[in-house]
């Protein structure tokens, strides 16, 4: 579909994706656009996340996602003057099996195809470069990734909504949508609490919100919100924020350094996920910690830096990423509802994928977006010939294999 330049476009979310699309849009030359976020901007999910810019994939369209989004937030500060806080620290990926280190070989390969700088470490080079790690005699095979890194999520989208309100975004906080009116098969107005008000092109990119924002407008679209959550170490010697990022899939663990804290978290292997038809445009998603949870990710961090064991927790943070049930985006228009787009089921990735899946929102919205970005289609569920069980728990275990693993040769 071709959007003409003056069609009056809302986005509902204003969380990482929500504003990326503002943005975007904006800089690709629309001129009417609005945003509208339920809470305050970048108060719920984007709020919780780890910020962590991982670009080595198994994969090559994933791998040029992230390679493209991250180049975004290199050139961001100097392109708008907006900081985004990136701070290009490198990423460490251990791998403590023969099966890990066959991954960690697929990678490479990945990177050598779309040209991303890794590397191989010795045991020597990789306590050079991650001295923090006081034990890897467990580790088979070590890849660095040096132009890997982190961000502050909160930087994140303001940096995105500055630069979008100087290209004419207005936006809106406090502005729960309450109502899509769907006529003649397209959208044709939205509701909050102030009222009704036109649109022409409504985008949902309200995170776990999605699913429910998309039923106002008749539809039923499998996005599952999943508990995912990590903790902050009180300071720890040794630990300061350019140290690179780590992660170990067998434990399905990650932590970089904060301040001179640790941030640490994982994914779990018997996950929480939400029924997506018990939650609602305007439901409050919240969680306390799980103890049980967090001891597991500091006792498998422990077993490479245990003074991390030994360090006091300052701070949990939780939140509710939404997955889809193939672990695939939900990015583009609906063709059973003209007018409405889903930016939708980032499956974790949201923060640190959200300039790739804007440009996969612009393309979608092109006559001729790539076969890639049309497998990404909403349309996919649409009939649906799913149950809602299912799609629960498809969606909740591609949080639960998170970190992919292959089957042992």
């Amino acid at each position: 579909m071709s959007v003409p330049r003056d069609a009056e476009i809302t986005i509902v979310g204003g969380g990482a994706v929500g504003a990326a699309a503002a943005y975007f849009l904006a800089r690709d030359g629309h001129r009417d656009i609005q945003l509208l976020e339920a809470l305050g901007v970048c108060e719920a999910t984007s709020s919780q996340a780890a910020g962590l810019v991982g670009q080595a994939r198994p994969t090559v369209d994933r791998a040029r996602l992230t390679m493209a989004a991250t180049q975004v937030y290199r050139d961001f500060e100097r392109e708008t003057g907006y900081s985004m806080d990136y701070r290009e620290c490198g990423a460490v990926r251990l791998a403590l099996s023969d099966a890990s280190v066959a991954e960690l070989r697929q990678i490479a390969a990945t990177a050598e195809v779309t040209g991303l700088p890794v590397e191989f470490l010795s045991d020597a080079r990789l306590r050079e470069i991650y001295p923090a790690l006081e034990r890897t005699e467990s580790v088979k095979a070590a890849l660095w990734s040096p132009t890997d890194g982190y961000l502050q999520p909160n930087s994140l989208v303001n940096a995105y909504l500055g630069a979008a309100r100087d290209l004419g975004v207005t936006v809106s906080v406090h502005a729960a949508v309450t109502g899509i009116e769907v006529r003649d098969g397209a959208v044709a107005s939205f509701s909050t609490a102030a009222g009704t008000y036109r649109t022409e092109l409504l985008v949902i990119a309200a995170g776990p919100w999605s699913g429910a924002l998309a039923r106002l407008a008749g539809l039923d679209l499998p996005v599952v919100p999943v508990l995912h959550e990590y903790f902050v170490t009180e300071p720890v010697p040794g630990w300061h924020p350019d140290l690179p990022c780590l992660r170990v899939p067998e434990v399905q663990l990650y932590a970089r350094g904060e301040s001179d804290r640790v941030l640490c978290g994982g994914f779990e292997n018997d996950g929480t996920s939400i029924d997506p038809r018990e939650v609602t445009a305007t439901a409050a998603l919240a969680a306390r910690p799980d103890w049980e949870v967090l001891g597991r990710f500091a006792e498998a961090m422990s077993a490479f830096a245990p003074a991390v064991g030994e360090a006091g927790v300052a701070a949990t943070f939780q939140g509710w990423p939404a997955f889809s049930p193939d672990g695939r985006f939900v990015v583009g228009p609906v063709s059973a509802v003209r007018g409405l787009v889903m930016a939708a089921g980032c499956n974790a990735h949201g923060v640190s994928g959200s300039a790739g899946l804007a440009m996969h929102l612009l393309e979608s919205l092109t006559d001729d977006p790539s076969p890639y970005v049309r497998s990404l289609s909403p349309d996919r569920f649409i009939p649906r010939d799913w149950s809602w069980e299912d799609a629960r728990r498809e969606a909740q275990a591609v949080y639960e294999n998170y970190y992919p693993m292959p089957a042992p040769s």
